[in-house]
Formats: C-alpha cells, structure tokens, sequence
C-alpha cells in the first residue's frame, strides 16, 4: 500500500481549500459586521481570499506553518513506511509550492527546503479505539491521516498557565478555567490572525495539556462536546469573547473567534495546567481515508 501520492492530495487539499464548516463561520461572521466597517471589509477581503486560492489552487496563506501529521491505523501497519510516504509527499508538496519550505534548523538557523527535518513534520501514530471500528472487520483494515497546517503567527500567541493563578483570581475549577482562557485570548488581540479557533487542554502535564489543546482544532466547529459541563464552557466562552471587541486582525468588531473547542484529562494532585492552543482564521486541517481499497478525503 502507497499511499504517497493520495497523501500529496491531502496536503494540497489543506492548503488550497479551507474545510466548509470554518467557511460558513466566517461568512456568517461577515453578516453581522458593520456595514464598510473595517471588520467587515476584512472579512470580505478574506473570504474573496479563500475562493481565489480555491479557484487557483495556491496557499491560502503564504505561511504554510508547522505540518502536523495524525494517522490512525490497525494494528499490524509499519510506521515506518507511513512516515516515508508522508515526508515523500511532504517534500513533493514543497516542490510544487503547496507548502512554503518552513523548516530550519534551530541551532544553524540553516533552511532545509523540503519541509524534512529532526522533528519535522510533526507525525503522530495512534492504534483504532474506537469500538465501531473495532467491531468492523472492513474498518480494521482502514487508516486514517488528519492533517492541520498551523501558521506561525496563531502558533505564537498560544499559552499556558498553570492553577491557582492569583493574578487573575482562577481557582483550580471550571471558572478559574474560563478566567485563563479569555485572558489568552485578550492578550493575543489581533496577531493570532483573528478570528480565531480556540483549543483547550485541561489538566495533564505540561506537554501533554498542549498535545490535547492543540487537537482539539482537528474538531469541526458544530463538533458536540460530549462533556455537558464542557459544552456549556464552550459556548458562554464563544459569548464572552466576541464582546471583548477584538474583532478581525484586530480591527475591532463582533467576531473575534469563531469557536472554543475544550478537551480534559487527569493530572496529578500537584500540578493544574491549562493550555490554549490558537488557531488563525485560515482554519486548514483536512483528513484522508484509506477503507478497502478506496481513497476518500475529508475536512
């Protein structure tokens, strides 16, 4: 099984064409905006954006970002000729300009032109839990490849904090969550590229509350949490936010994120972490499938 060139797809995919659930928000977003104000004009300049890089098949964003792989697989597949499918269409995918060469290194400061690096992209491998899939023998033989392209200008205005927080008054509860929350979004103001995509990570460690923050944004935006105490976090969040008058690339205006999207796990009794991912309004993940035989994609 190769998937090399159906992996290529999916980059192309990504990059060119932003998923129809994060297109909807933001011309919805667009509606409620002031007439000529400069939030809606910004809006309007992004999606005319978003159709020509459809239309022409170029980057809707110059900055490609940090390439981040999930395959979720049966048991029995090798990693190892995964991971060389993906960084064979991740190099052709730089060839034919789908993704800008993003990866150097950190100590020579050296470019390496392909996106190929130690650590680069970013691939993580997960094992089917899911019992339907389980239960299925045509979905035990399925493979799946999400894949988010995150800029580097959301990537930078990420957060974290860790509970109690006397500054801003957060307990080691859901409010003291919400209160970290909005703050990160106050302080990113408009150089996440807003409106932004939220993820939150509850708990866990330092790195793993960042693991879960960041995939949660692999979640459509009218994905239920199937918390109840989460997704009602989730939406008082969505309304908090969008009066802080941020507004697009921080211009001002109705919209400043489009969705929060929260995750929890334990942690130890010691520590209390709370991680926020930020995504920029070029919201680009897509995913592939491989199910007996067939390719499909998905955003």
């Amino acid at each position: 099984m190769d998937l090399t060139k159906h992996v290529l797809e999916l980059i192309r995919r990504t990059s060119t064409d932003l998923p129809a659930d994060v297109v909807s928000a933001l011309e919805q977003a667009h509606k409620r905006e002031k007439p000529k104000s400069a939030a809606e004009r910004t809006l309007a300049f992004i999606l005319e954006n978003i159709k020509l890089a459809k239309a022409n098949s170029t980057p809707i964003c110059q900055d490609t970002g940090t390439v981040i792989y999930h395959v979720y697989m049966p048991f029995g597949y090798s990693m190892l000729d995964i991971t060389a499918q993906i960084h064979e269409a991740t190099v052709k995918a730089t060839e034919l300009a789908y993704l800008r060469p993003n990866t150097v290194d950190s100590i020579t400061g050296q470019n390496s032109g392909n996106n190929i690096g130690i650590g680069s992209p970013t691939i993580e491998f997960h094992e089917w839990e899911d019992e339907t899939v389980l239960q299925s023998s045509l979905l035990r033989n399925s493979l799946r490849i999400d894949l988010m392209l995150k800029g580097g200008g959301c990537e930078n205005v990420g957060a974290q904090y860790s509970l109690p927080n006397s500054e801003l008054k957060a307990n080691r509860d859901l409010e003291g969550v919400k209160k970290v929350v909005l703050d990160a979004i106050y302080q990113a103001q408009g150089r996440g590229c807003a409106p932004g995509i939220i993820g939150v990570g509850i708990g866990g460690d330092r790195g793993t509350s960042m693991l879960l923050a960041k995939k949660q944004l692999f979640r459509k935006l009218d994905d239920p949490n199937p918390i109840p105490e989460l997704a009602d976090a989730e939406e008082e969040l969505l309304q908090k936010a969008n009066t802080l008058k941020i507004g697009p690339m921080g211009f001002g205006g109705m919209t400043t994120v489009l969705g929060i999207q929260m995750g929890a796990m334990h942690r130890i009794p010691a520590s209390y972490f709370i991680s926020i991912a930020y995504m920029c309004w070029a919201d680009r993940r897509g995913s592939l499938f491989y199910r007996d035989g067939r390719i499909s994609f998905d955003a």
